[in-house]
């Protein structure tokens, strides 16, 4: 799954922003607890003096052998088990009046009375503050880090959007371009120099490509226009050679299939003329054509091809379909659309129009007995395996007269054994 950019930059930049903030907490944590022991460890160290100091002036109080109020205890021990040095550590301890386990302190260490004798001593202190205090510094960091977690997402996706913004204005502008659309400008105020780059390098190389687009369109255009006084000359040539009755009958069947590859040429370069023509603009002129008119008369000076390839056209007008458009435009639309169909209908079959308020259907059966590929069908110069005779444009010229139409589009679909191409209003 692919995703922007600017969300990729976003979850790599909190990942490891979220990875610093909790091993920062976690060290805090853990300094703060060190220190909070420390303190502890400091006052039971203190009282440890006071109670051997108090021991040398009363020894009764070595035989003090269970914690009371003073919290210690002095027990004998062997001199083998005289350790002076202080040990710390933790215990939790029954509590009578809260009636639970209580977290305690505890300094164990030894030490030998006025009269050499080894003994014990252990002191504890209640850490139940220090605990809350710690659980409160707990439930603290947790909020601090999630605090920090939402506002750093939320002030680095503020920062982060505003700096990719014109990035994502290019990207955007430079979907909406089309090759020989030449209203293509980005005149933003591109303030990051990486992004000012990029657009001024997409600037340079579509100029470059406009130039070649309208270098080849002109070449095509006077190529086209050039030959068709040579072809046309060259079919009158042939038509009166044909008319020579010292032709033998071999001769002239070589000639007409000479003429009729030429009438393929002409009607190939008039094709190619017209698109050149199209993709230059040269049809400004639009009005508000019926095309209910187009396909009656169309019918009626297509009908004796029609009959000729055992077809019947059916014209169901459910209501009148206007379109804005060059009228020049709208007759080679319809036509080529209409000529599409009776060329790959199967004989015997039916082609049928059907025209609403918004749209004309027409859709014929072929023995082509499945969807067409969309995205070959409108390409220039595909042709169907079956018809050796088309110069792949017809279909070419209706998409180019589309995407200069605004407001129309046509769509192909396969139904009931029947394809159909519908051109509609947006």
């Amino acid at each position: 799954m692919k995703i922007k950019l600017r969300n990729y930059t976003l979850k790599y930049l909190l990942i490891g922003i979220l990875a610093t903030i909790a091993i920062w907490a976690s060290i805090f944590y853990a300094l703060l607890l060190d220190e909070v022991y420390d303190n502890v460890d400091d006052g039971l160290k203190n009282r440890k003096i006071q109670i051997i100091r108090e021991v040398y002036k009363d020894s009764d109080l070595l035989k003090t052998n269970s914690f009371g109020i003073n919290e210690f205890r002095i027990l004998p021990i062997e001199s083998h088990e005289v350790i002076e040095t202080n040990a710390f550590y933790n215990k939790l301890i029954y509590m009578e009046y809260d009636q639970d386990n209580e977290p305690y302190r505890i300094l164990k260490t030894a030490f030998f009375d006025v009269d050499k004798n080894p003994y014990s001593l252990e002191i504890r202190t209640s850490t139940v503050e220090e605990d809350d205090l710690m659980e409160d510094l707990f439930t603290a960091l947790i909020f601090l880090y999630v605090f920090l977690t939402i506002s750093i997402l939320l002030i680095s996706q503020t920062i982060i959007k505003r700096a990719w913004k014109p990035f994502y204005n290019i990207i955007d502008n430079f979907k909406k371009y089309k090759l020989g659309d030449t209203t293509y400008q980005n005149s933003e105020d591109i303030k990051i120099a990486e992004f000012a780059y990029l657009n001024s390098e997409i600037q340079e190389m579509m100029h470059r490509n406009e130039e070649i687009y309208k270098q080849q369109a002109e070449f095509i255009s006077n190529a086209s226009h050039e030959l068709q006084t040579p072809l046309a000359i060259t079919v009158n040539k042939l038509d009166y050679i044909l008319q020579d009755e010292q032709l033998t009958e071999e001769q002239g069947k070589e000639i007409f299939e000479a003429k009729t590859a030429l009438k393929r040429m002409i009607s190939l370069n008039r094709s190619l003329l017209m698109l050149s023509k199209i993709e230059n603009n040269q049809f400004p002129k639009t009005q508000n054509i019926s095309i209910n008119n187009i396909v009656e008369t169309l019918a009626e000076s297509l009908e004796d091809i029609i009959e000729h390839k055992d077809l019947t056209l059916k014209v169901e007008q459910k209501s009148n379909f206007e379109i804005l458009i060059n009228p020049e435009l709208a007759h080679i639309l319809v036509s080529n659309l209409l000529r599409n169909a009776i060329n790959y209908a199967s004989p015997q079959t039916e082609i049928k129009i059907v025209l609403d308020q918004h749209s004309i259907d027409i859709s014929n059966k072929s023995k082509n007995q499945e969807a067409l590929d969309t995205h070959k069908i409108f390409k220039r110069f595909y042709k169907d395996s079956e018809n050796n005779n088309s110069s792949g444009l017809g279909l070419s010229l209706v998409q180019t007269i589309i995407e200069k139409t605004p407001n129309l589009e046509l769509s192909y679909y396969y139904k009931d054994f029947s394809h159909h191409f519908n051109l509609s209003k947006i």
